[in-house]
């Protein structure tokens, strides 16, 4: 039919000839159809029907337990309904909300607690199954589910209390999801903004001493992609892990980038990158093996590629540039 398959998205199909645009997203008898011509979605909707049995739902309003709400200034996406279910699941519909889904000095142990049973373990894993899926719409709770995930092969009470800890807090915000604008970055006379934002814990697990790194990829004013997750080996300083990280960033910031070229989005600046460690800044920009990161994988080092190509930009968060901007000898003697 004149459609041609993603490569950066397996469930993504694309359509441009004859001045029209179409994208069909796909997942298993599910479709979602987005169109620059409603006479085009018609005809792709009966050739489609005469070979399989179709119902046309109209304009998108919910999608796989995501709730599409459209208003003036662009489009939220959020879950309550889906939130709903999973409070009713432990029978929580009625508790006081949490200001926070973590509290800022909690930190979990693996042998905090006493073991659960049976039958509380198997619950356990249930909601934080549901809640894995619940961090589509919602980043602000996606470092708090990763740690609950960590302890599902021998869930405590301990653990459980910091699970419930996170249901109280989506109790009182069930309406919260991603807005997404128009950006006026694809204009010729706007630059486009795709930027990322990286950050790592060094040696956060009290456990295992390993480290949580995650990032925040933006286009324009709506965010993308983001992640929190705990890295799979130790590092030997906050340069290295915050390095790791920026690794990590790269390699979705190269997903997004190929994304958008195939949705026919034009990038006409470099993509940029924020970090705020002056190691791992120096040290995506600086030649020289140090005796410190020689252990370092070698496969973490094309961040540096990227920057000596010069397609990525990688820049120190505000509060150091201002640091730098007023004591410029400080980034002599630290370099």
């Amino acid at each position: 039919m004149g459609f041609t398959p993603s490569k950066a998205d397996t469930s993504l199909f694309l359509f441009n000839k004859e001045g029209i645009t179409m994208f069909l997203l796909i997942y298993v008898d599910d479709i979602i159809v987005a169109s620059s011509s409603d006479s085009a979605v018609s005809a792709l909707l009966c050739t489609l029907s005469s070979d399989f049995a179709l119902k046309d739902l109209g304009d998108l309003h919910y999608f796989l337990g995501l709730e599409v709400h459209k208003h003036s200034s662009g489009i939220l996406l959020n879950q309550e309904k889906y939130a709903n279910d999973i409070i009713q699941r432990v029978g929580m519909q009625h508790c006081s909300p949490c200001p926070t889904p973590l509290a800022v000095n909690d930190r979990l142990f693996l042998t905090e607690g006493s073991l659960l049973g049976p039958e509380d373990s198997t619950q356990y894993r249930s909601v934080v199954g549901a809640l894995q899926y619940f961090i589509l719409t919602r980043p602000n709770i996606c470092f708090s589910v990763n740690k609950v995930c960590q302890y599902l092969h021998a869930s405590t009470t301990a653990h459980w209390t910091d699970v419930k800890r996170i249901l109280w807090y989506i109790n009182g915000t069930k309406q919260l999801g991603l807005t997404f604008q128009p950006s006026h970055s694809t204009q010729p006379s706007h630059s486009t903004l795709l930027s990322a934002y990286s950050d790592a814990d060094w040696a956060g697990d009290l456990d295992d001493k390993r480290f949580t790194g995650g990032f925040a990829i933006f286009y324009g004013p709506n965010l993308v992609s983001w992640s929190a997750r705990k890295h799979a080996t130790v590092s030997r300083s906050s340069t290295e892990t915050e390095y790791k990280s920026i690794d990590n960033t790269t390699a979705e910031l190269i997903w997004v980038e190929a994304l958008a070229r195939e949705l026919g989005i034009s990038l006409q600046e470099k993509p940029r990158l924020w970090c705020d460690n002056l190691g791992a800044t120096f040290l995506s920009a600086n030649p020289v093996f140090h005796a410190r990161t020689k252990h370092i994988e070698i496969d973490f080092f094309f961040v540096r590629e990227r920057i000596a190509l010069n397609n990525l930009m990688s820049s120190l968060s505000l509060a150091r540039i201002r640091l730098l901007m007023v004591s410029p000898r400080l980034y002599v003697i630290r370099n």
